[in-house]
């Protein structure tokens, strides 16, 4: 069982920003993939930002060059720094962990933390 709690949401105005980190309740060395995942009003979750174990990354073409997401093993943590922010990055965040297992991938996700991006 992995339980993730995330903070750092809120509102920023335009060209802001906002650094939002995930506690893990395991270590997150043990963690094949952590990630951040979005949902906006009306629309599907979508892939932010995903790191491995071996700490490669990928991210979204959208926030490519904007966002930056590391994890510190000895605190169980992720974050996600966005800078440069726009409105269209309004959404609800997700932390996200997943885990390979004989039988498959096993996800877990967090609560989420809204972050506002308006003038």
């Amino acid at each position: 069982q992995v339980q993730l709690v995330e903070s750092g949401g809120g509102y920023v105005q335009p060209g802001g920003y906002l650094r939002l980190s995930c506690a893990a309740s395991v270590s997150i060395s043990s963690i094949n993939t952590m990630g951040w995942y979005r949902q906006a009003p009306g629309k599907q979750r979508e892939l932010v930002a995903t790191i491995t174990s071996g700490g490669g990354t990928n991210y979204v073409d959208s926030v490519k060059g904007r966002f930056t997401i590391s994890r510190d093993n000895a605190k169980n943590t992720v974050s996600l720094q966005m800078r440069t922010l726009k409105p269209e990055d309004t959404a609800v965040y997700y932390c996200n962990a997943k885990l390979s297992t004989y039988y498959g991938v096993d996800a877990y996700w967090g609560q989420g933390t809204q972050v506002t991006v308006s003038s």
